[in-house]
């Protein structure tokens, strides 16, 4: 039977998190899928310094390596992308763990409907002791969906795709997104605009949020992948509502950087575009004084970033 499933690779690009590593690697070891699956954990440090195991089951080969391109999620994504063997690939961070029905659920759906490249799914997003369940409603991720919403709802974690499919046409990750925050984004937007990416509103990864997130408060980062973002999509011009949401969180990084001028000039350009951008006002707030971490710990409170 394992013969006539696909086989697949799963790309788990670390940071320097032992525990949470291994407990993704368990989950995608566990996966109630009878394919062959390789899980490629790659590392911006020495190979060598990963300790993982590889499990008795031959259908279940954990290979690690070391990033051979640039530094970052992206290039680490890219590595494992390239050396991949399965007939699909799939996403796994780090601090994520897949639940047990996830692949053979998302296989079986993608094998239905031959014309799309990769099919995404809801998750269960985890704050200390709450837990955010994020559906996707929709069946089919677009294009205009993710230049509107940024459709939070499908986390890079629950992602799988035909590798030749997506190495012949959308290709890898952009390695030159400062910090590779956001290249996830920048990569469906760029997979979107040609290809056909399914949904499933299953909650099939546990996501944790945590303090040790990468990206936490890093704000000088996120205002110039932004910025990269606005400058390399021009379609954004011909959608208010998800131009707005960017210029609205660009006004709170530069706020949350006591760079007043530049977040009320952002915080404007995302009123102009759409009153309804809330991240405008809250960097308004910011700038007149209310802390950044007490705006950040409030949204998180009601499961929302910024």
């Amino acid at each position: 039977m394992t013969e006539q499933l696909p086989s697949v690779s799963v790309i788990v690009p670390t940071v320097g998190r032992p525990e949470l590593l291994r407990a993704a690697v368990d989950s995608i070891r566990a996966q109630q899928y009878a394919g062959a699956v390789e899980i490629v954990v790659v590392t911006d440090a020495d190979a060598a310094t990963l300790s993982l195991p590889d499990p008795e089951e031959p259908h279940r080969r954990v290979v690690v390596l070391s990033n051979s391109r640039r530094n970052g999620a992206a290039g680490a994504r890219n590595t494992g992308l390239l050396a991949a063997t399965g007939d699909l690939v799939a996403l796994c961070d780090d601090d994520d763990e897949w639940l047990p029905g996830k692949l053979a659920a998302q296989v079986a759906a993608l094998e239905a409907a031959p014309d799309a490249i990769g099919i995404g799914s809801g998750y269960e997003l985890r704050r200390g002791s709450q837990t955010h369940l994020r559906r996707p409603e929709y069946g089919r991720l677009t294009h205009a969906t993710l230049l509107r919403t940024r459709a939070f709802d499908v986390h890079p974690s629950t992602l799988v795709f035909r590798r030749e499919r997506l190495l012949a046409g959308p290709g890898l990750f952009d390695e030159h997104v400062p910090g590779s925050y956001g290249e996830d984004y920048d990569w469906l937007l760029r997979i979107t605009r040609t290809e056909t990416v399914l949904t499933m509103p299953d909650p099939l990864v546990r996501v944790l949020s945590h303090p040790g997130s990468y990206f936490a408060n890093q704000w000088p980062i996120i205002a110039a992948a932004i910025e990269y973002l606005l400058a390399k999509h021009p379609d954004f011009a011909t959608e208010a509502r998800g131009r707005a949401r960017l210029f609205g969180r660009l006004a709170f990084a530069y706020a949350a950087m006591g760079q007043r001028r530049p977040a009320l000039r952002w915080a404007a350009r995302a009123v102009a575009s759409d009153p309804r951008q809330r991240r405008s006002y809250v960097a308004l707030a910011v700038s007149a004084g209310l802390p950044a971490r007490v705006a950040v710990k409030l949204a998180a409170a009601t499961g929302r970033g910024l």
